[in-house]
């Protein structure tokens, strides 16, 4: 952690939504006049696209049928922490991009499936943004958790980020729902190991939870709304935080226990504007006293 050059830290699976906590953090930046150089989980995976579905079938050969990009070793942790420590120390760092579609290629001029070569980050930032899988991770090999200043985890119930995930992939990447399952499938393990584990180090947890029947995932035609959810919010620590002021803020939230607070799905951009504007705030002014 760094006073001079804090880090926040978004946590959450394929399928858990931490790309719209990345656009409400976004605009909280552009508010506040605050200038954060942003990475991505994706950047630190060990291999391309198709050194993954080689390294796939050489495990599965070997007969490791849970290695994914779940996995620890199928990230490169080692070099995200050395990021993280680097810009806590110098404000400085660098960091690419893992091109997904036709789309992003165009952006990138980089093939799909392959990575953006490595580039320093803009100097002058306040602080760094991360969005990924594995923000909070640790283990006996790294400790970013301890580097982070300010720590997120986005966990939908599993059937919700299930439903979440088929969508996404075959909206977006073509997949059928019989390849998405095997995914899932796949990814079980880590997710129970590699994954879960963050969300007892992070600050702040969000966890969407659908009033809907979600009973199986695999069959869902739609994505239960916003309004069709509610969200708990799990505060680690909460001293400090005005539960009062929240509660009147958000209309039809209620206290679920002293640490936790339930609102309706539909407040969650303005839940984490109240929440998180304050902290961002407090970062970035002891950062600048600094």
């Amino acid at each position: 952690m760094s006073k001079k050059h804090p880090i926040i830290s978004v946590t959450g699976s394929s399928g858990a939504g931490t790309t719209t906590v990345k656009t409400t953090f976004d605009q909280i930046f552009r508010r506040e006049g605050i200038r954060a150089v942003s990475i991505e989980g994706d950047a630190f995976h060990r291999y391309n696209r198709a050194d993954m579905k080689a390294e796939l079938i050489a495990r599965k050969a070997a007969g490791d049928e849970t290695f994914s990009h779940f996995s620890y070793d199928a990230n490169e942790l080692a070099k995200l922490e050395d990021i993280f420590r680097i810009y806590a120390q110098t404000g400085s760092g660098e960091t690419r991009h893992y091109v997904h579609d036709d789309q992003e290629a165009a952006r990138w001029s980089t093939p799909p499936g392959e990575f953006t070569p490595w580039e320093p980050f803009e100097e002058g930032s306040d602080l760094l943004f991360y969005e990924g899988l594995h923000g909070a991770v640790d283990n006996d090999a790294v400790n970013l958790a301890a580097l982070a200043d300010l720590k997120i985890g986005v966990v939908p119930v599993i059937n919700l980020e299930w439903i979440q995930k088929i969508h996404r992939d075959k909206a977006s990447r073509g997949y059928t729902t019989e390849a998405v399952t095997d995914v899932i499938l796949r990814r079980m393990h880590a997710y129970v190991h590699c994954i879960c584990p963050q969300f007892t180090q992070t600050d702040v947890n969000f966890q969407r939870v659908p009033v809907v029947d979600t009973s199986n995932p695999f069959i869902a035609r739609w994505i239960p709304t916003a309004d069709e959810s509610l969200v708990v919010i799990r505060f680690r620590n909460p001293r400090g935080i005005d539960f009062p002021y929240l509660t009147s803020m958000i209309q039809n939230s209620w206290m679920s226990r002293a640490n936790s607070i339930v609102i309706p799905g539909g407040k969650m951009d303005l839940a984490m504007q109240l929440i998180f504007t304050p902290m961002v705030q407090r970062l970035v002014t002891e950062s600048r006293r600094a």
